[in-house]
């Protein structure tokens, strides 16, 4: 997503990103350090850097102001990028794609404008707990590129109400 997002800035002039952007818990649950994700595309940081958290609960939230990129066919992914040009990824669970959009209700749209804490996806724990691999779920910064300092927070948090890294542009 960074090397896209940076041609649309280039097209629409906007080259340079700036500021300082809360992102916000999408789901409930405890925090759990990305390295310890049971998949080395989030554990070694290949899709970019950020946490994961324990779920629970039944909803996945927006961790940010912004425009819903992509909302994967399997409803257990998306994206979604501020007005300042920072990209989230959010992806439930590990083996999730397998279950073909099953546990999961999408309730938002690919190109929706979205505030923080609107429900983007419901997910049904008791099924996905049964079906998975695991339930981690990745909240990761896709542009690192554009990113000069990440605070990561600890514990438990709750959707749309807890800050769980604060990133400077």
């Amino acid at each position: 997503m960074g090397f896209l997002s940076r041609i649309r800035r280039l097209i629409s002039g906007q080259t340079e990103i700036s500021g300082v952007i809360n992102v916000y818990a999408p789901v409930s649950g405890k925090v759990v350090a990305i390295e310890k994700v049971p998949d080395p595309v989030f554990s070694e940081k290949i899709v970019g850097d950020g946490l994961a958290i324990e779920p629970k609960g039944q909803l996945i939230k927006a961790p940010i102001d912004g425009r819903i990129g992509k909302i994967f066919e399997t409803n257990h992914a998306f994206s979604i990028e501020s007005n300042e040009g920072l990209e989230i990824f959010v992806h439930f669970g590990i083996g999730t794609v397998e279950l073909r959009g099953n546990g999961f209700k999408r309730l938002a749209e690919e190109g929706q404008e979205v505030k923080m804490g609107d429900p983007i996806l419901e997910f049904d724990l008791g099924y996905l707990k049964q079906h998975t691999d695991s339930l981690l779920t990745p909240v990761l910064i896709a542009n690192m590129e554009d990113i000069q300092e990440i605070d990561k927070k600890q514990g438990q948090l709750e959707a749309g109400k807890d800050v769980i890294f604060t990133v400077k542009l």
